[in-house]
C-alpha cells in the first residue's frame, strides 16, 4: 500500500505559511492561534504517517497497536525514521495540553513548541518520502 502524502504536504504548507505570518506580526493573537491549530493537525498527520510507514516495515504490523506512543517512536528511531524521540514526546504533550484547556500562557507555550516542531515535521516528511520511493 502506497502512502498518500497529500494531506501531510498540505498541512506542512499551511503551517509554514502561518509561521511566516506570525513572524511578520508577532503580537497578533489570531495568527498565533492559527499556528497552534495548524500545529495540532500537522502533528496528528505526522505521527499517523509514521505509524503507517512502520506498518510497512515491521514483520508483524499488528504488534504496533500494542506499543505505547513512546515505544512507537523508539521503533521509528531504531529504524532511522526519526533522529530522536524526546522532541516528539514534547510535541505530543503540548498538543494534548492545548486540546484539553486554553489560556493565554499555555497558548504561548504551545506556540513556541509549534515553531520548534516545524523542522522536525519537515524532516519526517522528507524521510518518509525517501522511504516510499
Amino acid at each position: 500500500m502506497d502512502l498518500d502524502f497529500t494531506p501531510l504536504e498540505s498541512a506542512l504548507k499551511s503551517l509554514k505559511e502561518a509561521v511566516r505570518r506570525s513572524e511578520e506580526a508577532p503580537a497578533d493573537d489570531v495568527i498565533r492561534d492559527a499556528v497552534i491549530q495548524r500545529f495540532e493537525y500537522t502533528y496528528e498527520l505526522c505521527w499517523k504517517m509514521l505509524k503507517r510507514q512502520l506498518e510497512r516495515e515491521v514483520p508483524s504490523p499488528a504488534e504496533l497497536d500494542a506499543l505505547s506512543f513512546s515505544d512507537l517512536f523508539r521503533e521509528a528511531a531504531e529504524r532511522g525514521i526519526v533522529r530522536e524521540i524526546e522532541p516528539w514526546i514534547e510535541f505530543r504533550h503540548q498538543r494534548n495540553t492545548v486540546a484539553h484547556t486554553y489560556d493565554k500562557k499555555k497558548a504561548e507555550s504551545v506556540y513556541q513548541t509549534a515553531l520548534k516542531f516545524l523542522p522536525h515535521a519537515v524532516r519526517l516528511h522528507e524521510t518518509l518520502r525517501g522511504r516510499a520511493s
